[in-house]
């Protein structure tokens, strides 16, 4: 029988690599924390200390390097200036730090840009509120790359206070951040928090939301919920993976008949990549009783070089040849199998085939080449197929010497069917043998 279909694994590539922070320039207004700026209800009424005109051209020499790809001139700059921050207001040491902290998140030195960030906040109420608040957010962003999650959680709830209306990509941020403390039910609500927004305002919902989700459910045992969501990532998201994946979950469930359509579904679209997308198709093909599309699918799998001509295979091959009536395609796929395996289990189906088929001949070759090999299920059946193979060909000196073997071995296994069957053969070839001597003495 060919092999049953294998439920998928559902360890996803869920693409977390943490957003990227945006250049921030000298202006003191920070570029969005995320796809759509949030608005924030004080930014109107806050009022900040004024930059000076000598505090604007130094974070403009500052800027200038940055462009210029000078990160060490730019902080020398920066940290001239932090040498005299008492001549600084809050507003001017925030847009001090803030570009510091960015010339440290471009040497990746996250650290450094975090403890520069944390200035900016420590300014209060001296730094713009739209600056405060994409400061928060980059702040937990830079501590979530810094693996530092609780950290990033408490950065985005204070966030979430000060925002306005936010969009999406926080709560999926935070959904990813609750991942990686492994706190999945935290973690899916924020998830679907997230796609819920992005559905009210209409924005595009990406792929690796749903495979986040859906890692997520699994993990939580959710069925339903891992069916919809791979259900629509196969619609929307259309990869071999996810209709693997989807396949094996149905079979995981017992859905034999909807993970033999995913299957067929999957090979219509052209996602049959592995070796194992073609053999548990073929196995569930099997399963349905329809042999002969499953020796079509496991045929074109080795005819593409994805399936290994394995004798276990090629063994399945010729079963399901076999079963479909079609033995003239099924006896080659089955010598070749023969061939390759290290037992004679497949020469002895062979040997039955030949027996059936009429082809004597090929019958004792092939009932040879099992007691060969060996590691048969029952010796005694091979010397009985030999000896009923060698009996049509008129060899009742080695019919006889067949069966002979075969009580022999019957008499050693404790198998008094197969002794009975065989003496019973023995005694008819021997009386065939003496009425033909008498009918030739008569002659």
């Amino acid at each position: 029988m060919l092999k049953r279909i294998i439920p998928a694994s559902c360890a996803l590539a869920l693409y977390l690599a943490a957003p990227m922070l945006h250049e921030m320039g000298v202006s003191g207004v920070a570029a969005a924390a995320q796809e759509e700026e949030s608005q924030v209800a004080d930014q109107e009424t806050r009022r900040v200390p004024s930059m000076s005109e000598s505090t604007y051209k130094k974070l403009t020499e500052a800027q200038e390097a940055i462009d210029a790809k000078d990160l060490a001139g730019a902080k020398q700059v920066l940290n001239q200036m932090l040498e005299r921050r008492d001549r600084l207001n809050g507003n001017e040491v925030g847009q001090v730090y803030n570009m510091l902290g960015f010339v440290y998140f471009s040497e990746e030195n996250y650290p450094q840009a975090i403890n520069a960030y944390r200035q900016v906040i420590a300014q209060g109420e001296d730094i713009p509120a739209g600056l405060e608040v994409t400061t928060l957010y980059t702040l937990a962003q830079l501590s979530f790359v810094n693996e530092d999650y609780q950290q990033a959680l408490d950065y985005m709830e204070t966030w979430i206070t000060k925002a306005n209306n936010p969009g999406a990509e926080p709560y999926i941020f935070m959904g990813q951040v609750y991942y990686q403390m492994e706190n999945y039910p935290a973690a899916t609500r924020q998830i679907e928090k997230g796609i819920d927004v992005a559905r009210q305002r209409g924005v595009p919902l990406k792929e690796q939301w749903w495979a986040l989700l859906n890692f997520l459910y699994y993990e939580q045992e959710n069925w339903p919920k891992v069916l919809e969501t791979l259900e629509i990532l196969v619609r929307d998201f259309p990869k071999a993976e996810y209709w693997r994946r989807l396949a094996g979950i149905h079979g995981q469930l017992g859905n034999d008949d909807k993970s033999l359509w995913t299957y067929e579904a999957a090979d219509v679209a052209g996602f049959l990549e592995r070796s194992s997308d073609y053999t548990n198709l073929a196995g569930l093909l099997m399963q349905a009783e329809v042999p002969f599309r499953a020796a079509r699918v496991l045929e074109r799998g080795i005819d593409a070089e994805v399936v290994d001509r394995t004798d276990r295979t090629l063994q399945n091959l010729g079963q399901a040849w076999q079963l479909a009536q079609e033995v003239d395609k099924a006896i080659p796929v089955y010598l070749e199998a023969a061939k390759l395996s290290d037992d004679g289990k497949i020469y002895e189906r062979l040997a039955s085939l030949y027996l059936d088929a009429d082809q004597y001949d090929n019958c004792v070759d092939a009932a040879n080449g099992a007691l060969d090999k060996g590691g048969l299920r029952s010796v005694q059946n091979m010397y009985v197929i030999r000896g009923m193979c060698e009996y049509n060909m008129d060899k009742m000196t080695a019919a006889r010497a067949s069966f002979v073997e075969c009580r022999t071995s019957s008499r050693r296994a404790d198998d008094d069917t197969n002794r009975r069957i065989c003496q019973q053969w023995i005694t008819h070839i021997d009386r065939e043998v003496e009425r033909a001597e008498q009918l030739a003495r008569a002659i």
